[in-house]
């Protein structure tokens, strides 16, 4: 891709996958407010990957570039699970995970600027994680970790989360931030 690529987000995660597949990009984290409007998970995500393509759009106003915004959540039964608040909050959702399937649901938006234009596209990916059961001492001992703090439904699939992880059905690396294929198979067939 010889355009701008900016990723509207600080997470590690994301940039690590996009440096796997080799692109070249820059970070511009969006850093507004996120508003979540709906409570259907794969709404809320794309919502919310718009809040953040569209905030980092608005900041290279004039320029051309390629803006990718995205956004994870864990949903167990419908509820959303963000980033646990505090360590009682990790241990409720990871209670409600364990011995249990979920769902990982990430939102995407791109946003194309070139030529005075701009054009948008947005989509959600789901995959669906059956954790292994875990007893309370494990839970608190992952916890401990301090892994589960900045993830949703308070686990890494990539960390030491894998070792509850007992089979997932869908794209690995959506839950671990970015169904990173899709991304750039739906760049290519909307611009390239």
């Amino acid at each position: 891709m010889a355009e701008r690529f900016v990723l509207a987000s600080a997470s590690p995660r994301r940039r690590e996958l996009l440096e796997q597949v080799g692109a070249e990009f820059e970070i511009i984290p969006a850093v507004g407010e996120e508003v979540m409007a709906s409570s259907e998970p794969q709404e809320a995500v794309m919502e919310l990957s718009a809040q953040k393509a569209a905030e980092v759009a608005g900041k290279l106003q004039g320029e051309e570039a390629v803006i990718l915004g995205a956004d994870t959540v864990v949903a167990y039964e419908g509820q959303i699970l963000g980033k646990p608040r505090d360590e009682a909050e990790a241990e409720r959702m990871l209670s409600l995970l364990c011995g249990n399937t979920h769902s990982v649901y990430t939102g995407v938006t791109i946003i194309r600027m070139q030529n005075g234009q701009t054009e948008r596209c947005s989509f959600y990916e789901e995959t669906k994680v059956t954790m292994y059961p875990m007893d309370r001492e494990q839970i608190l001992a992952y916890i401990r970790t301090g892994e589960p703090m900045d993830k949703a439904g308070a686990y890494g699939i990539q960390g030491k989360g894998a070792l509850f992880v007992e089979k997932i059905n869908g794209d690995y690396n959506n839950v671990v931030g970015l169904p990173i294929a899709k991304v750039f198979q739906t760049i290519e067939s909307n611009w390239m």
